[in-house]
Order: structure tokens, then sequence, then C-alpha cells
């Protein structure tokens, strides 16, 4: 992969803008559709649940669909899957449950590559 431009590995800086935006769509869709607490205790952990459960929706079918979400698309990013120019639904699947658990996400090699990313064979991009 190249060191920089497009189809080199994202960078940290443009991955938390990502995941912030996705991370804030999700949480007006949960709290408008689903009723989730907005600034106070969840009342079951059901309730507690329902913005993760949305991120990982949200991961799954726009990253096996399209290669991206919506905070990827903004920060000019895309995944991959590894010697593939695009993604599909199994990878992404497995990614998107990973993320949604965050801890994953939190641990990556010193390639840049996210355990989420590794476990699921992709890899996120710049596009």
């Amino acid at each position: 992969m190249p060191e920089d431009g497009p189809g080199s590995i994202a960078r940290f800086g443009r991955r938390l803008v990502a995941v912030t935006v996705d991370w804030a769509i999700c949480t007006v869709i949960g709290v408008a559709f689903f009723g989730a607490a907005w600034g106070r205790p969840a009342e079951s952990l059901g309730h507690a649940l329902i913005v993760p459960a949305v991120f990982a929706v949200e991961n799954i079918l726009l990253v096996g669909t399209a290669g991206f979400t919506v905070g990827h698309r903004l920060a000019g990013l895309r995944v991959v899957r590894l010697g593939e120019p695009t993604t599909s639904l199994i990878p992404a699947v497995i990614r998107g449950v990973l993320v949604a658990l965050a801890i994953p996400a939190l641990f990556w090699d010193r390639d840049a590559r996210g355990f989420h990313d590794k476990l699921a064979g992709t890899v996120l991009v710049r596009s």
C-alpha cells in the first residue's frame, strides 16, 4: 500500500472524525426512533444498547454495500478487503459487530490496522 495519498492506510485523525460523525448520526437515530436516553441514565440494558446497535447496523449495511459509512465518506475513507478493491457483507458483519463493541477498535498493530479490521480481513484506506 502507498505511504501517502489514495489507497494509503487511514490515520488516526481521519478515523476519529469518521467515528465521531457516525456515532452522532446513530445517537440522533436512536433518540428519534427508539427513545434512547440522551444525557440521562438508561432505564435498562436494552435501552443502553440502542445506539451501539444502530451503529453496528449502520456499519454493516453501509460498509457491506457501499464500502464506507457516512463518517468514512466525509473523512475521505473507505473499507476494502486485503487485495480487493471493495468489501462484502460477511467481512462487513464481522467488522461492524467488533467496531460496535469498541474494544477491538481501540487496539491496532504497527501498520495502524485495528484488531477489528485484522479479524475481518479488511483495511480502512484513504479514498
